[in-house]
């Protein structure tokens, strides 16, 4: 999006912010004809490919963008007295088109504004057209000019896009950041048009619903990437830097996007599978000076009290702490496995965290445990829940470790980062089964002594493990009657983690259907009801009557496994609370795996919750698993991607009412 002086600027000609030229008019450029000239838009056609295809042609425009390094091997021309306002209803032909110079033509040499004849071969190279010019002779500059970039509602089909390929484009309205995943390899964003990230479609509609294939649409329509001007896969580990990744000048899924300048609107990516993308007019690179835009800031350093609820007594999250595993993959760090363990590797060979070949996961080594616990410390400390669940944390038993030695280690650490005794674990439970069958990871919970008090023991259900049972493929559920320390009435809290979505269960109903559950889901339908029965036998055996369920329920709000949730009485608190925040962003798409469910009585005590967003939306490159994975130092010990998934926290009060 731009001011009108950025419009206007780049009306009069290519600014600085665009290419390095003053912004200042320049000359009208001197036309370059020839008989057998072609006009661009007569190569490009209205159809996907060029009608030209194969054919030599020569043409004449003004160079809007060009790239003398980062792999492209060429320059964006476009027609002088194109662009400005336009109609996309009737806009049926690009007048811009991409100049492929390769090496044997020598180096890129013309400028943004250079005006200049080409003659080359028409070709297309995924799923854009370009002139492929062999020889420097191909390439002849007389004067310069101007480009006024387009001005248009947004291109939302992919044939408004392709009547746009190549040319100068300003986008217009609001766009925001919806997903980070691609700067990893690619040094891509993906991007949305309007003033939210794209959806889950079962995050908000239920599966296979029209309303689902309507935000599928919408998806469709809204979803662009900003690429970086470089076709160099960064693919890490690797000594460059790469853009889009910045402790400084963070850039985060929801961040809003205001373009300091035009963009080209081009196809790229896959030759196989090109997608229509924004390009910089300059390679970005790892300076955000460089960066076609400034990203809004939204992190925050800790969670939103208004919206958790000042009237909150108690505070009760849910945390998916990503393998934290106090037992290494290389425990006396001579970067030879333990046991057989493997390892991702760094730039300089040495391993990061586990990749295989033993029950291990998570950190590699000391060093790699230290960087991990050092931010997941720091984000349960700034969390300030007084009741944490945790999931995918080591199971020590299973590991044949002291039991719970994982989480006491991680409440050890979280009492030194405090300077006194804050935390305690809850220990496992008795009725959990034998370790020797368990999966490597668990759920936990820790809490605040001086916050709440431990009603009777720990519970589990544990007798729904077998292989032909609701938790076979599953993390048992956990729970712990708390009260308030200070008085007011109990409340038993549950963590649970459900089946993964990866791969297909047992169940006749496991395979992936299609209608954006992911496998398995049969698996976690019959997990949520097992979780329902076993909660209402503690219910009548104890006589508590107030229940918040929490965990990584590996299921979007709308989706089966949930409504067994929802028809037993429980309501979710982002739901509760109509925030419309997301604790997961999983291939460009916002959604929530991680809920806080709260029964009809303890509803009566809710003040808030909130989504704490530090970890889903950041880059992964901040993860400690990509610690000295390329040539730029990014770790801190702060709490951003201390994991994949973003912790969720309520409020309740003491007593209902």
């Amino acid at each position: 999006m731009f001011s009108a002086r950025q419009v206007l600027g780049s009306m009069v000609g290519l600014t600085a912010a665009v290419a390095g030229i003053g912004a200042v008019a320049i000359p009208t450029a001197r036309a370059t004809t020839t008989a057998d000239a072609v006009a661009i838009s007569d190569i490009q056609g209205t159809g996907t490919t060029s009608p030209l295809a194969g054919q030599t042609v020569t043409t004449s425009g003004i160079v809007t963008a060009a790239y003398p390094s980062g792999g492209f091997f060429g320059f964006y021309l476009q027609t002088p007295g194109t662009g400005g306002s336009l109609d996309l209803g009737s806009h049926d032909a690009s007048d811009a088109l991409f100049v492929y110079q390769p090496r044997s033509a020598g180096a890129v040499t013309v400028k943004p504004g250079d005006a200049v004849t080409v003659t080359g071969e028409v070709t297309e190279y995924a799923g854009m057209t370009q002139v492929s010019v062999p020889v420097a002779t191909g390439i002849v500059t007389d004067g310069t000019g101007t480009i006024e970039p387009v001005v248009s509602q947004w291109p939302a089909t992919d044939a408004q896009k392709e009547s746009l390929e190549g040319m100068l484009f300003a986008p217009q309205g609001d766009v925001t950041v919806s997903n980070t995943y691609g700067v990893e390899n690619f040094g891509e964003l993906g991007l949305a048009h309007g003033d939210r990230p794209l959806i889950q479609p079962t995050e908000v509609a239920r599966p296979g619903s029209a309303e689902a294939e309507a935000v599928k649409a919408d998806n469709a329509a809204r979803g662009i990437i900003l690429d970086d001007g470089s076709s160099t896969t960064l693919r890490p580990p690797t000594s460059r830097t790469i853009p889009y990744v910045s402790n400084t000048s963070p850039v985060v899924v929801g961040a809003s996007v205001d373009f300091r300048g035009p963009v080209i609107l081009s196809q790229g990516g896959s030759p196989s599978a090109p997608t229509y993308r924004l390009q910089p007019t300059q390679v970005a690179t790892a300076d955000p000076a460089s960066w076609p835009a400034d990203f809004g800031a939204v992190r925050s350093d800790a969670p939103d009290e208004r919206k958790i609820g000042r009237r909150a007594d108690v505070k009760i999250a849910s945390f998916n702490v990503l393998n934290y595993f106090t037992t290494l993959g290389d425990a006396d760090d001579d970067n030879v496995g333990d046991g057989g363990c493997t390892a991702y590797k760094d730039r300089a060979g040495d391993g990061n965290n586990v990749s295989g070949g033993c029950d291990q996961r998570g950190a590699w080594d000391p060093a790699d445990f230290a960087r991990q616990q050092a931010k997941i410390v720091s984000a349960i400390n700034a969390l300030d829940a007084d009741v944490v669940g945790l999931m995918e944390i080591e199971n020590s038993a299973r590991l044949g470790e002291t039991a719970d030695e994982a989480t006491n280690s991680l409440v050890a650490a979280l009492n030194a980062a405090a300077g006194r005794k804050v935390w305690s674990a809850n220990p496992s439970s008795a009725e959990l089964p034998d370790a020797s069958g368990a999966d490597v990871i668990t759920n936990a919970i820790i809490y605040k002594r001086s916050a709440v008090r431990r009603i009777g023991e720990s519970r589990a259900l544990g007798d729904q493990s077998g292989d032909d049972q609701a938790f076979g493929n599953a993390r048992e559920p956990i729970g712990q009657i708390f009260k308030p320390a200070d008085g007011g009435a109990p409340f038993l809290f549950v963590v649970n983690h459900f089946k993964s979505k990866g791969s297909p269960g047992p169940w006749p109903g496991d395979g992936d259907t299609g209608d954006g559950q992911g496998a398995s889901n049969e698996s976690r339908v019959r997990q949520a009801t097992a979780l329902v029965s076993w909660v209402s036998s503690i219910r009548a055996e104890t006589g508590v009557t107030d229940v918040a369920l929490a965990g990584d329920f590996n299921s979007y709000t709308q989706e089966d496994p949930m409504q067994v949730l929802y028809e037993a009485g429980y309501a979710d608190s982002e739901t509760l609370s109509g925030n419309e925040e997301y604790s997961y962003s999983f291939s460009g798409l916002s959604g929530s795996l991680d809920h806080v469910l709260l029964n009809r009585h303890a509803q009566r005590r809710f003040t808030g919750s909130d989504i704490w967003s530090i970890n889903s939306g950041e880059s992964l490159l901040l993860e400690y698993s990509r610690y000295n994975y390329t040539g730029l130092d990014l770790h801190t010990d702060s709490p951003f991607r201390s994991s994949d998934h973003d912790p969720v926290i309520v409020g309740l009060t003491r007593n209902a009412g």
